[in-house]
């Protein structure tokens, strides 16, 4: 058996073990579904009083008990009713309403160890002793089947592995992981911070956190500079008709906030729920947070006629975008309601989509070398045909898969293609990059579009003199700058390279009457555009060189008497060690400035 597949396995039998666990140590909790995850499993339950950390260690002793007695997994195909009389009986109201859940026709099966007893389609292993190493890890709230308007369940998080060794080293990296985490460092470095009279998945950018998103913008306009894109600016809302003609509304609906009503065009006798309903109808317009900027693009493109002379025709923008998420789901950064794309699009002809396809593959190569990032792999989102949420002709989908291939196919990197992945309009090329703690992200994006030039009747006059249809390409290599930032803070826990670091060098006076020496060299710094500060605060050196430290600053530059005698400055990096730790101001200064102008790491 498959390794992974071997190690799903077990995980989910570990799920019915836990939840026996639960039912023994709880009478007369309810339980609801446990799968497997990519880093272990949980299970959801209905239990009388919260559940703290302190409940884990029993529960945890409960499984291995279960598990030592070697109990085996007895499965069963029973009919709808004898399953419906079984989850009766034992007061299992949630596993009614997911037997309810199996269509006609298809096999019903209930798994058991000893007296526990419950609805799965499996498949699990033979006997609980075949269960390796366990860990609960913690406990979240989650609503019943995702939605809010449910019940809030309590869900234990645990994992397993084939063995104690491998499990310690998963627990490690979590350790790991909690030391990076972009949340605990934000708050110690001063980066962001989101503040409920905002609103929850809103991010505040503090100005050490602005400076390091803004030397990324910088970055990449210069490469998109380079590859002849034009920046443009479009509007945080547009007309509900835009996003009806391109299908993000309904399409996107849920994951979208309310629209807002056009008040001049609205009939003055229309009740809240009237106007709901005539929204969606399309009765009435109104207005929509936009939750992407290609139609409003697209206006642009169309704002002027175009001929294959214009072709391809680049636009790029940092454009705000808004998606409504449950707040369960809002983490820091990485998943909030408002965030910045750094968005584009290409128009161009069939002939040029290839290119243009390695050009945006290029540029997100450009960014993963220069930010360390170099262990990926590449994921093709195809269309599953027997699905009805796509939009566009065979013959559409067909060119702009076969395009991502070819070009993924001369990028050289490992990929895999996966049927139902693509976006509803295209398919896609996704980056999933491994970071420095084996930690799998989906970052960059290309995505190729034959549906939405069709939607909005696109054409370019070609050399026949006829009108054509463009293509139409969407891609974003960083994704969301304010996930992206917060996937940098863990990466690099917090210690930037120095082109990045919001404070790139602080200078050390010894003592106050070498402050205004301090404050020379300061000012030729800041002549070199090196982002410096100095610390004059009456500490002792020692305390002033751990407060740097501690705050991550790339360079400390100490002044005692002999470098204001001598006009230079020592040298102290958490980077590397400088080939001189001494040095006039002005060879350090352009020393700090060929290194960040180089964007080394």
């Amino acid at each position: 058996m498959d390794e992974i597949l071997a190690l799903n396995q077990m995980r989910h039998s570990a799920t019915h073990v836990l939840a026996a666990a639960v039912l023994e140590l709880f009478p007369g909790a309810k339980i609801d579904i446990g799968p497997a995850t990519e880093i272990g499993f949980y299970y959801d339950f209905d239990i009388a009083r919260p559940l703290t950390a302190q409940d884990l260690p029993a529960i945890e002793e409960k499984m291995a008990q279960i598990i030592g007695e070697n109990i085996p997994f007895i499965r069963e195909e029973v009919d709808r009713t004898e399953a419906r009389e079984i989850f009766e009986r034992l007061g299992q109201g949630y596993k009614l309403e997911r037997l309810a859940d199996i269509p006609d026709g298809e096999p019903i099966s209930i798994y058991s160890i000893g007296n526990f007893v419950d609805l799965c389609r499996g498949p699990h292993v033979s006997a609980t002793g075949q269960i390796g190493a366990i860990k609960l890890l913690t406990i979240a709230g989650a609503y019943y089947r995702g939605s809010e308007a449910n019940r809030q369940l309590q869900r234990i998080y645990g994992t397993a592995f084939q063995t104690q060794q491998k499990l310690d080293e998963y627990l490690k990296s979590i350790d790991e992981a909690k030391r990076r985490d972009h949340r605990k460092l934000g708050k110690e470095l001063k980066l962001f911070t989101i503040d409920e009279k905002v609103g929850s998945g809103l991010i505040l950018w503090l100005p050490r956190g602005t400076t390091i998103r803004m030397e990324l913008q910088r970055f990449i306009t210069e490469e998109l500079v380079k590859q002849g894109y034009e920046l443009v600016m479009t509007p945080h809302i547009a007309r509900l008709g835009l996003f009806r003609t391109s299908g993000h509304f309904p399409y996107y609906k849920e994951s979208q906030f309310e629209p807002m009503l056009d008040r001049e065009n609205l009939p003055l006798d229309m009740t809240i729920a009237d106007v709901r309903i005539s929204l969606e109808r399309g009765e009435v317009d109104g207005f929509l947070l936009k939750p992407m900027s290609c139609p409003e693009h697209i206006c642009i493109f169309k704002s002027s006629p175009k001929s294959y002379r214009d072709l391809p025709c680049r636009l790029a923008e940092f454009a705000s975008v808004y998606r409504w998420e449950q707040s369960g789901e809002l983490t820091g950064m990485t998943r909030v309601r408002g965030f910045t794309q750094d968005d584009a699009h290409i128009f161009c002809t069939e002939d040029q989509l290839e290119a243009e396809i390695l050009g945006c593959i290029s540029l997100v190569e450009k960014i993963f070398i220069t930010l360390g990032m170099a262990d990926y792999r590449v994921r093709i989102g195809l269309h599953d045909p027997a699905s009805d949420k796509y939009i566009g002709s065979p013959e559409g989908w067909e060119k702009s898969e076969s395009a991502l291939r070819h070009a993924v196919k001369k990028l050289g990197a490992p990929y895999r293609e996966e049927i139902g992945e693509a976006a509803f309009y295209g398919p896609k090329i996704d980056f999933v990059v491994r970071d420095v703690i084996g930690r799998d992200w989906q970052l960059g994006t290309v995505q190729v579009d034959y549906n939405l030039p069709e939607r909005f009747d696109l054409a370019y006059i070609g050399k026949d003199n006829l009108p054509h249809r463009p293509v139409m390409i969407h891609r974003a290599p960083f994704g969301s700058m304010e996930r992206f930032t917060g996937i940098l803070i863990e990466h690099f826990a917090g210690e930037f390279p120095l082109w990045l670091a919001p404070e790139q060098a602080r200078v050390l006076p010894v003592s106050d009457p070498l402050i205004p020496y301090a404050e020379e060299v300061h000012h030729v710094l800041l002549g070199k555009k090196i982002r410096a500060t100095i610390d004059a605060r009456p500490d002792k050196l020692g305390a002033k060189i751990r407060r740097a430290e501690k705050e991550k600053i790339p360079y400390t530059l100490i002044i005692g008497e002999r470098e204001a005698e001598n006009c230079t400055v020592s040298i102290r990096s958490r980077l590397c060690t400088p080939e001189k730790e001494v040095m006039t101001v002005a060879e350090c200064a352009q020393f700090l400035a060929n290194k960040i102008s180089k964007r080394a790491l």
